[in-house]
This record gives structure tokens, C-alpha cells and sequence, in this order.
């Protein structure tokens, strides 16, 4: 799936427990959230996206 430009993988490993990844630039950020709605897992990384390209932007500036 792709959010901003970045490509992301979001499965499910446990009932109730996804397990997302995503690359920027050379770093592979990957993690866990608990919930049992697909949707929900989805807007996590979501945000989780939006923050480290917030973080990655020179000056703090959004880069979209």
C-alpha cells in the first residue's frame, strides 16, 4: 500500500495484532499495533508515516 509516496505492508500476525513496515530513505521502520480492526491498524501507520516525514523534512517542513 502506498500513504504520501511510501510504500507500506500491514499484517496481521496474532488475533488482534498487526504488524506494519515502511521505508524512508535508507531506515526501515517497522512495529506492532494492537487492535482488532484492520482500518484502524492502517491509520496508525498512517500517522505513524506522517511523523517521520515530518521528522525527516529539512526545517521540520512537511515534505508533501
Amino acid at each position: 500500500m502506498m500513504h504520501r509516496g511510501v510504500e507500506y505492508t500491514v499484517t496481521r500476525s496474532a488475533p488482534g495484532v498487526w504488524q506494519w513496515q515502511f521505508r524512508i530513505g535508507d531506515a526501515v521502520i517497522s512495529g506492532k499495533t494492537e487492535t482488532n480492526i484492520r482500518l484502524l491498524a492502517i491509520r496508525r501507520v498512517h500517522l505513524r508515516i506522517d511523523r517521520e516525514l515530518k521528522k525527516a523534512a529539512p526545517n521540520g517542513r512537511d515534505r508533501t
